[in-house]
């Protein structure tokens, strides 16, 4: 069941926070889902203290973090700091895209349309291009762009058409991002109101079927060490992994089948035999039954692991071989 009330959100948070001390190595995002729920709770300070507390230890991913922390400074009046981090992101031009949205989105929510417009633009100019396949988190950013760019009531541009293709709600994304919508809510008539609620229960449904996968179908990969380790510690199953080769190329195939499909937000997590030995105990199982597998994959890419599949061609292949993904096991790709 999803917290609530602003006292559900705060439990929640400090039930992360506790995680986090357990497992050290998971902290990132298991303080950055913490600091989330703080500012749902409306304990915008304490959320503002993991930020910094994150920025302190050397993360991962310290944009999204300044972005973060920037979006919450700003909506508990600490305007002058908030744009002092959103202007050092942007100098430091990253090339991940959640970033951008989180400052461009930002920017949006305190009327600061056109900052928020060159936003969206320097991100998309920064990564997207025709030699780059556009991905889930790439396609946001063009879709916040139009939807800032129908408010500024600026004309379709090229990049406007990509995210209507892109679309696949059941309303227009020209609708759902129609400035007169607003106006609808305040009409007396009901069948105006009966097609916008239409409209929202629409935008809705798309909210939550992204919520309800909030990390990647993933797929459990073991670097050849620890395959070896793994095999040697618990030869039961040597049944799941006959060989590393074979491991490999039954990863590659899961993935391609899943795609074929129809399955989104696809992923890869890799394993190591001691977070793997920790996972069982934590779940009081032994780490020789397979059926453990399937559920470490899925807690590694809920703790934020997960590295988006497919590649692109020319970066390397996620099996570290160092070759480009198309000349390894992207190579024949349908």
């Amino acid at each position: 069941m999803r917290p609530d009330t602003p006292a559900e959100h705060i439990a929640e948070a400090e039930r992360l926070i506790r995680t986090a001390t357990r497992y050290p190595e998971d902290q990132e995002p298991l303080l950055l889902q913490a600091a989330a729920h703080l500012e749902l709770g409306d304990a915008r300070d304490r959320a503002s203290a993991l930020y910094d507390r994150l920025l302190s230890a050397s993360p991962a991913n310290p944009h999204l973090i300044k972005a973060r922390q920037a979006a919450n400074l700003w909506e508990y009046g600490h305007e002058a700091e908030a744009r002092a981090l959103i202007s050092g992101i942007r100098a430091a031009a990253p090339t991940d895209p959640a970033p951008w949205e989180v400052i461009a989105e930002a920017l949006e929510s305190h009327d600061e349309l056109e900052a928020s417009h060159e936003c969206f633009t320097e991100a998309a100019t920064l990564l997207t291009s025709e030699d780059t396949p556009l991905t889930q988190a790439t396609t946001a950013l063009l879709t916040g762009r139009h939807r800032v760019r129908r408010l500024l009531a600026l004309p379709h541009d090229d990049w406007d058409m990509v995210a209507d293709t892109r679309h696949i709600g059941p309303i227009p994304l020209d609708e759902l991002h129609d400035p007169k919508r607003i106006w609808a809510l305040g009409s007396n008539d009901p069948a105006e109101l009966r097609a916008e609620i239409a409209r929202l229960r629409a935008e809705l449904g798309d909210r939550r079927a992204a919520l309800s996968r909030p990390f990647p179908v993933a797929i459990l990969h073991w670097p050849a060490r620890e395959l070896s380790e793994l095999l040697t510690s618990y030869p039961t199953l040597t049944s799941e992994y006959p060989s590393h080769e074979a491991h490999l190329t039954k990863v590659e195939a899961s993935l391609r089948a899943l795609a074929a499909s129809g399955t989104t937000n696809l992923g890869i997590v890799t394993g190591s035999v001691p977070s793997y030995e920790a996972f069982a105990a934590s779940e009081k199982s032994s780490p020789a039954s397979p059926s453990l597998l399937a559920e470490y994959a899925t807690t590694l890419a809920a703790r934020g692991k997960a590295t988006p599949w497919p590649p692109t061609p020319t970066a390397p292949c996620w099996c570290t071989s160092g070759k480009p993904y198309t000349e390894c096991h992207g190579g024949n790709t349908p």
